[in-house]
């Protein structure tokens, strides 16, 4: 009965995401019309990027700050972001990849942290996995639809080109959300165990949520009637695996854990989280023969009301995912008022690269082989 339910979820969602590309058609005028004026928008209002990061590595913490440069440029990279003809700095000779959570997208998660990390040193690339398969944009954007499982298996061939197009035999992981599990899956089950050197989460959820099992009570009447699970309905495959006690958290916690030894953790928690509940889902302690260091953003700093998306917008955050991808940790970590669902108040969300850290970090080394354009970027601000 329970599979049978399933496949009549499965071909509801089915008829959704037929819905919502019929939808896409008509819509695509109004679409493009919108694209033109928001080219037209003064950068100071909608950020839209350039072809190079800016010469002061401006960083503005806004988790939504990425959606301007997505709707200038629809599925293209985030200025900094997928050089793949650049060569590695020496001082930081694994890449970096950015992994988006449920929704989001290569550009619209992380406008915060490409200029962030590109400007530490760091070769940074992203990618929209997981979306709607045969959609278009604007749907093409919304990444981590389909099952985490095939999400895996897309986001470990785009491992393999970065270390590939870099030369390196590993990468450094930032994930969001669902995106701290897709690349999990891949290193635990895929064979990309001794490929991820670093592993670091935001917003991590590695024992589930409770989440969707409150929100379905509100479909109680729905499940009466039908006989469905709301969670096969809604055209978001991955969905119902991020519930606590599914079969995919079941799965990842097997053998003791959810991690991979050899792999370096740090989870970045904040108890503001109103999506991933209880968020010490996200603080798994590790057994034996891994490393996992266990953050909360508000362990001695109340101030940071990050939530589950603000936290991709707190400077607290950031410079705690840069000292965990350093091999010396020196990045002092700031206590500052950050709010929710933006991150930093939208007064004082721009810095520099970032103001807390530029007094204390010593600056990059330039090499031979550091980027021309940086060397440019770097002589034009003195």
């Amino acid at each position: 009965m329970g599979s049978l339910r399933t496949r009549i979820g499965h071909k509801v969602a089915d008829a959704i995401i037929a819905s919502v590309r019929v939808g896409q058609q008509m819509t695509k005028p109004v679409l493009v019309l919108g694209n033109q004026v928001v080219q037209r928008f003064p950068k100071e209002f909608v950020p839209l990027g350039s072809e190079r990061n800016d010469a002061q590595g401006r960083v503005v913490y806004d988790f939504f700050a990425g959606i301007g440069p997505e709707l200038a440029h629809p599925g293209g990279d985030l200025p900094g972001a997928n050089r793949w003809d650049d060569p590695l700095d020496p001082d930081h000779p694994i890449p970096v990849i950015l992994v988006h959570g449920t929704a989001g997208g290569a550009q619209t998660n992380w406008a915060t942290y490409v200029p962030l990390l590109t400007d530490a040193g760091y070769s940074v690339f992203s990618l929209t996995y997981g979306a709607i398969e045969g959609s278009r944009w604007p749907i093409s954007a919304l990444g981590g639809m389909r099952p985490i499982e095939e999400s895996a298996a897309e986001f470990g061939a785009f491992a393999e080109k970065v270390m590939g197009a870099t030369g390196s035999d590993k990468v450094h992981v930032v994930g969001h959300s669902q995106g701290t599990l897709v690349p999990n899956y891949w290193a635990k089950f895929l064979g990309g165990a001794d490929k991820i050197g670093k592993y670091v989460s935001l917003a991590p959820l590695w024992e589930g949520t409770s989440l969707i099992d409150a929100a379905s009570l509100v479909f109680t009447g729905a499940n009466k009637r039908l006989g469905l699970d709301p969670a096969t309905v809604i055209p978001c495959r991955a969905l119902p695996q991020m519930m606590d006690g599914s079969r995919f958290i079941a799965k990842m916690n097997s053998d003791g854990g959810p991690y991979v030894p050899g792999i370096e953790y740090t989870n970045i928690s904040t108890m503001h989280d109103e999506l991933v509940r209880p968020f010490t889902s996200g603080q798994t302690p590790g057994g034996d023969g891994v490393t996992v260091h266990n953050i909360v953003l508000q362990t001695g700093c109340s101030k940071d009301l990050s939530d589950h998306l603000g936290i991709c917008g707190s400077p607290r955050a950031a410079a705690y995912v840069l000292n965990a991808l350093d091999d010396e940790p020196m990045r002092v970590v700031p206590c500052q008022m950050v709010a929710p669902f933006f991150g930093t108040p939208l007064l004082r969300r721009t810095g520099g690269v970032p103001e807390f850290i530029a007094p204390l970090a010593a600056s990059p080394k330039r090499s031979p082989g550091w980027r021309r354009s940086d060397r440019a970027s770097h002589a034009d601000s003195q």
